[in-house]
């Protein structure tokens, strides 16, 4: 019998976090009737990932079977389209490493997946756990965290929309991601020296030329944020690479003759934002939530010449990650 649903935990480093995922995983319930495995993606980690996962296959008895594989190439990117060459199943459930699930992610996954055959995709309701107490007004860089919450109800993605959710907790069709994602895209995912992001929204992008994208509240996961993802060292550049990202993420579904059009529209569009923000905060921004808005805004504004700068523009090249 094959497998219905291959869950893939991706992770770098994460030696303290995904036995945590792995343990949530185990005691998954309502999954008898149809067959799942678990596959840890290690991208490449220096630190004891290797062993302890070979410590926990040589003692695992749980409900699903758990394998493993190494991608060399650094980026949440290339982890993933390993995975999606590893496996052999119909559906795909990623989960980080520092993402828990509930105890019927799984079952809810699936389920929603055979009762919707268009979708290419399916979010998560994802709740955040913090370590540290977040700043005020913190609730406006909350989605870009990874903290998605749209409701008790289904929601289907507008095609019209740039809106996506993350790639945390996304179920996705193995057939949609096959025959939409391209063998090389442009955005990798942030690696040592570069937080330049966007990656999963990239491929989002072109599954949803074709396919459904829906939002599953009943698929429900825990976000762990530590200390440093809320200290402004780990916040502007990040916030800064998210807009950097965003000529790629928005020009997916641009014909390419119409780009400089768009290329247009989206600059006057984000230098309107900028100077309203400027008026309304101040230069410098009066407070931390402000100032990542204000990194965000400022990568969007030169995300096309940032991109085009570096190299990351041109067809299937080598890239040397930039701060």
């Amino acid at each position: 019998m094959g497998i219905d649903l291959t869950v893939v935990i991706c992770t770098y480093n994460g030696e303290k976090r995904f036995p945590e995922v792995l343990e949530a995983l185990r005691g998954q319930i309502n999954t008898e009737d149809f067959s799942w495995e678990i596959l840890v993606v290690d991208n490449n980690s220096t630190d004891n990932t290797p062993q302890i996962l070979q410590d926990y296959q040589a003692k695992w008895d749980a409900i699903a079977p758990l394998r493993y594989c190494r991608e060399l190439e650094q980026g949440a990117a290339h982890a993933r389209k390993r995975a999606v060459k590893e496996v052999k199943s119909p559906l795909i459930g990623f989960l980080d490493d520092d993402t828990i699930p509930a105890s019927n992610w799984v079952s809810a996954a699936y389920q929603f997946a055979q009762e919707h055959p268009q979708a290419g995709a399916v979010g998560s309701y994802i709740q955040g756990e913090f370590e540290i107490e977040p700043p005020p007004n913190f609730k406006r860089l909350k989605p870009f965290l990874a903290i998605t919450q749209r409701g008790s109800k289904p929601l289907l993605y507008r095609r019209d929309k740039n809106l996506l959710p993350p790639s945390a907790g996304l179920l996705v069709r193995t057939q949609a991601w096959q025959e939409s994602v391209p063998e090389h895209c442009i955005l990798s995912g942030r690696t040592p020296g570069s937080m330049l992001t966007g990656e999963d929204l990239e491929a989002l992008a072109y599954i949803k030329k074709k396919w459904e994208i829906w939002y599953n509240p009943t698929m429900q996961l825990t976000h762990k944020i530590p200390r440093g993802r809320l200290e402004m060292e780990y916040l502007i550049p990040f916030f800064r690479g998210i807009g950097l990202s965003r000529y790629v993420t928005r020009m997916v579904g641009v014909q390419p003759i119409l780009r400089p059009v768009f290329i247009g529209a989206y600059f006057a569009n984000d230098l309107r934002k900028l100077i309203r923000h400027v008026l309304k905060y101040g230069i410098p921004a009066n407070d931390a939530i402000a100032a990542c808005e204000r990194e965000l805004l400022l990568g969007s504004l030169n995300s096309f010449f940032y991109l085009w700068r570096y190299g990351y523009l041109k067809p299937a090249t080598k890239i040397t990650p930039v701060k």
